[in-house]
């Protein structure tokens, strides 16, 4: 491959790429947890809102997001700033409005996630908790939580590998992430397949790393079960 003095392109565009993933990964692990919460509540207004999130939001292109919101939010705010008084413009930029899109899609698909890993947790466990004092926040912080990581972790990694390469959909709104930095590169040198296919190897670079961290923290939080395939892969 000849970057022809371009390959510094691709670096800051992987850079971009990495921070636009893992903003995204946090609010949107926020949401999930929100999401799911609300969900399983008593509630039905929380569950009627959750359960209209993720059913629109999974039903939406990532892409439409994307777009949906780097051209609309900046009316959206405007519109909810100007009952404060406040007049002046406010812009949404491509970073931020790729997180925003991003968080909202991984957050509604973590959200199902989150809650099928807290059907995973025997009641008994908040009984019992509340039993001793502790109140419902106490309980999920200290006892729920924690197991609930174990649980949806596998899911979890799956989806950020997706959220990895879905980072791509917002070159279009003119952020400099890998995807785009490749076009400016295959552009200016007209070399379109070295340059693409450099980008390929960074997401697969990214996307195995994410693995290879997924897997860690996956036999931390499940150390026993990792510990009889061990032994009886030996006694085999």
């Amino acid at each position: 491959m000849d970057l022809q003095g371009f390959g510094h392109l691709l670096l800051s565009g992987a850079w971009m790429t990495i921070q636009l993933a893992l903003a995204s990964l946090v609010i949107g692990l926020i949401i999930g947890l929100l999401g799911a919460t609300a969900k399983l509540s008593h509630n039905r207004i929380a569950r009627g809102i959750a359960t209209t999130y993720t059913t629109v939001v999974r039903g939406v292109p990532e892409l439409l997001l994307v777009l949906t919101i780097y051209f609309g939010g900046s009316q959206i705010l405007m519109w909810i700033a100007g009952y404060f008084g406040y007049d002046d413009y406010i812009e949404v930029g491509p970073f931020a409005a790729g997180v925003a899109a991003l968080a909202i899609a991984f957050g509604a698909y973590a959200t199902e996630v989150f809650r099928m890993a807290m059907l995973e947790i025997p009641k008994g466990q908040w009984e019992s908790a509340q039993a001793i004092g502790m109140t419902r926040i106490q309980t999920f912080f200290r006892i729920i939580l924690p197991q609930l990581w174990r649980f949806s972790l596998p899911g979890l990694g799956n989806l950020f590998q997706v959220l990895l390469k879905d980072t791509a959909l917002v070159s279009v709104v003119g952020l400099n992430e890998l995807m785009r930095q490749a076009a400016v590169g295959a552009a200016n040198t007209k070399q379109p397949f070295d340059f693409y296919l450099a980008a390929a190897i960074l997401y697969l670079g990214l996307t195995l790393i994410a693995t290879f961290v997924t897997t860690y923290l996956e036999r931390r939080s499940k150390p026993e079960m990792y510990k009889k395939v061990a032994i009886s892969g030996g006694n085999a």
